[in-house]
C-alpha cells in the first residue's frame, strides 16, 4: 500500500474526493466522525487504484466556517483568499456580507467583492452606492458582467486568483456559477465526476468543491446559503474583526467595554458621529449575543 500526500477537493458525508499526483482517488476516514475540509491536505494511503484512506491532516494555515447554537460546519482549509459575489439583481444582502467579512478577518482570510451583472445599468448606481460601506473600510471591489463581457471578467479576476487558494462565495442567484463556469472551463466534467464518485447523483450544487485553475491557484465553489451563523468567535476575536473598530479599540474608560451601553466608550463615541455604520453595529451586538448562546 502506497502513502500519498493528496488535496481534498470535495466531500459528502465521510466520503472524500482527494487529487494526489494528478490522480482523483475516492477516500474515507477511519474515524466514524469527521472534521475534514475542502482544501485540507491529507495523509492518505491506497486501498486500490483508485480509492484510500485518510490517515491525517496536515496543520491547516487557515480556516473558514459557520457555526450555529449546536454545530459548526467546515466551508474550506487553507485559504488565502476569499471573493464575496454581489450582483445588481437580485438584491443582495448586508447581512451576509457583513458575517462574511467578519469571518474572514477573524481567519485571516483577505476577503474582496465582486458586483456581477453591471450590465443591468438601472440598478448599478444602487448597488454601487449600498457597497460604500464595504469599499470606505479598504476591501477590494471588482466590477464584472459573466453574461454580457465574459472575457473582460476573466481579465478582471485572473491576476486576483493566480497563485492564491480562494473561495467563491454568496446568496444563490448572484452568478457565482457563471463566473466559476468562464473560469474553469471543464467546471461541468469536473462536478459530474465529483458526483459520480461521491455517489450524490444531481445534487451536485450541495457540496463545495475545489478546482485546480490552468493559470495557477485554486478556487472553491461553495453552495449559495443564506446565513453564515458566527457562534464560534469570542468577544476578543468579534471586535477585532469589525475593521472600522480598530482605530478605537483601547479607548474606552473600562477595559472590559463591550461597546453596547457603556458610559466614555470610544467605538459608541465614533457610532454617534457618523465613523461607524450603524448596521455593522448593530450586527456586532448580534454577533456578541450569539456568541453567548453557544452550547457545543
Amino acid at each position: 500500500m502506497s502513502k500519498l500526500s493528496g488535496t481534498i477537493i470535495a466531500g459528502h458525508g465521510r466520503h472524500y474526493v482527494a487529487v494526489a499526483e494528478g490522480q482523483k482517488l475516492q477516500c474515507v476516514t477511519r474515524q466514524r466522525k469527521t472534521n475534514i475540509a475542502v482544501g485540507d491536505i491529507v495523509n492518505i494511503v491506497k486501498t486500490s487504484d483508485d480509492q484510500a484512506v485518510i490517515e491525517s491532516t496536515a496543520e491547516r494555515k487557515t480556516l473558514l466556517y459557520r457555526s450555529d447554537q449546536y454545530k459548526s460546519k467546515l466551508l474550506a482549509a487553507n485559504l488565502t483568499r476569499l471573493f464575496i459575489v454581489v450582483a445588481t439583481e437580485p438584491g443582495f444582502a448586508d447581512d451576509l456580507i457583513s458575517r462574511s467579512l467578519v469571518a474572514a478577518e477573524a481567519a485571516g482570510i483577505d476577503a474582496h467583492l465582486i458586483l456581477n451583472k453591471t450590465d443591468v445599468t438601472g440598478s448599478l448606481a444602487k448597488a454601487r452606492e449600498r457597497l460604500l460601506t464595504y469599499t470606505s473600510l479598504g476591501y477590494p471591489l471588482h466590477e464584472v458582467s459573466a453574461r454580457a463581457e465574459p472575457g473582460h471578467a476573466v481579465a478582471i479576476l485572473m491576476p486576483l486568483l493566480q497563485g492564491q487558494s480562494s473561495i467563491f462565495i454568496g446568496q444563490s442567484g448572484m452568478g457565482k456559477s457563471s463566473l466559476i463556469n468562464l473560469l474553469v472551463p471543464d467546471a461541468d466534467i469536473a462536478v459530474r465526476e465529483i458526483s459520480a464518485a461521491l455517489d450524490t447523483g444531481k445534487h451536485t450544487t450541495t457540496f463545495t468543491r475545489l478546482y485546480q485553475l490552468a493559470f495557477g491557484g485554486s478556487i472553491i465553489d461553495s453552495p449559495g446559503f443564506q446565513e453564515f451563523g458566527l457562534y464560534h468567535l469570542s468577544e476578543g476575536m468579534l471586535e477585532r474583526a469589525f475593521r472600522e473598530f480598530g482605530p478605537y479599540l483601547g479607548g474606552c474608560k473600562f477595559y472590559n467595554c463591550r461597546h453596547l451601553i457603556e458610559p466614555q466608550c470610544a467605538i459608541l463615541a465614533a457610532l454617534g458621529e457618523g465613523k461607524i455604520a450603524r448596521f455593522r453595529h448593530t450586527l456586532y451586538g448580534q454577533l456578541l449575543h450569539e456568541s453567548a448562546q453557544t452550547l457545543y
